[in-house]
């Protein structure tokens, strides 16, 4: 099942709704009453979702040992797909226009021969695919975790994303939303009284002269999720000039290093964006120029370290959506498979619970007093010529 093996890649989204006492029969009749498979009426786009029970394409056996796992409700979304071959419209079309101008006396099909030699050929193979032989099915992993009242969910797709939200509201009663940078800001403001600091903020000057008052990437005016784009390059920065480790508000600390991959693109959307790949891109002179011009951190990689457990990912800064993310291996003395299971739950939400910290680390300076001088600094960090190699 997807987030319990090799890496991890979601989105996360909030339940509107209070958390489930537990994860019982209920839920998994309600995954079975929209299982994959089951739409009688056609929907207009072609494609049909629905649920599986996560083992392949075709499972649809729920069951509270395999689906419900330390607290959590795993399952997948399948979306199913009829996509007609091209190259076998083209032919069958060839063969239905073949026989249309056999009688030509030019030899040459006309406007309308070609019109209807189309239309016959794709209602051939419209007629063939009802059998599902040009059925295309994908799975996605969904993961309901009790304990946060958080979904998430292995695909960043818009549709994907449209069609998840539509059926899990139908199953369930309850709508999700997406925890974007913006909205996990509002989430911790809320719960440190500061609210009204996210509600007033705009986008950093980080390079007077370059940086625009708002950025190209963000369409709404009342989004605030240019703050993921500030966290990446507030990271960078405090790595940079302060220290590698990070306090957090639970007493712990985490030690980051900003590692393999970063993305950066002009705010303007004037210059272009670039994606720099090095065990340590931020230590790159392209890097450093780049973010001296004013392009600002889209993704970057991410190691990091908390209570001796040590993560990777790739973190996209807008909707905080998690790439590649590589867990803690299990533990060598656990030899029991649902131990193992267990324990991969854990681990995961010790990645989740690691990131929402670090990102409130850099709230709490953002949305405080500390922040100008904060900005200060990384002002006059970026300004900073590079240093010579001794």
């Amino acid at each position: 099942m997807g987030f319990f093996a090799g890496r991890v890649a979601f989105l996360r989204f909030q339940v509107n709704g209070p958390a489930p006492r537990l994860f019982d029969e209920e839920h998994l009749d309600r995954l079975s009453d929209r299982q994959a498979g089951r739409q009688r009426v056609a929907p207009a786009d072609g494609v049909e979702t629905g649920w599986t029970a996560g083992d392949h394409v075709l499972d649809t056996d729920f069951h509270l040992a395999k689906n419900v796992i330390n607290d959590t409700l795993a399952f997948d979304l399948r979306v199913d797909t009829d996509k007609l071959p091209g190259d076998l419209l083209r032919a069958y079309a060839a063969v239905e226009l073949k026989a249309l101008t056999k009688n030509n006396p030019s030899g040459f099909p006309s406007a309308r021969q070609k019109r209807e030699a189309k239309e016959a050929a794709r209602e051939r193979l419209e007629l063939e695919a009802k059998d599902g032989r040009y059925r295309k099915r994908k799975c996605i992993p969904v993961l309901w975790d009790r304990l946060s009242n958080e979904v998430l969910f292995g695909a960043t797709s818009a549709t994907h994303v449209d069609r998840l939200c539509s059926l899990f509201e139908q199953t369930f009663g309850v709508g999700i939303e997406c925890v974007t940078a913006g909205r996990r800001a509002y989430h911790l403001a809320e719960l440190n009284a500061r609210t009204r600091m996210v509600d007033d903020s705009s986008p950093s000057l980080f390079v007077p002269g370059f940086t625009p008052p708002d950025l190209a990437w963000i369409a709404d005016d009342s989004s605030r999720d240019f703050v993921g784009n500030e966290f990446l390059l507030w990271l960078w920065y405090h790595t940079d000039v302060q220290s590698d480790t990070v306090p957090l508000a639970d007493g712990s600390e985490v030690t980051v290093m900003l590692a393999r991959t970063l993305t950066l693109e002009c705010p303007r959307g004037q210059t272009g964006h670039e994606t720099i790949t090095s065990e340590g891109p931020t230590r790159l002179p392209e890097a450093r120029r780049a973010v001296q011009s004013g392009k600002l951190p889209r993704k970057a990689g991410l190691t990091l370290v908390r209570h001796g457990d040590q993560y990777e990912c790739a973190l996209h800064a807008e909707t905080l959506a998690v790439a590649g993310g590589k867990l803690p291996p299990p533990d060598e003395s656990v030899t029991d498979a649902r131990a193992k299971l267990d324990d991969r739950a854990a681990q995961l939400r010790g990645l989740v619970e690691t990131l929402d910290l670090l990102y409130d680390a850099f709230g709490q300076k953002r949305f405080g007093k500390e922040w100008e001088s904060e900005l200060t600094g990384m002002q006059k960090w970026l300004k900073r010529e590079e240093r010579r190699a001794a």
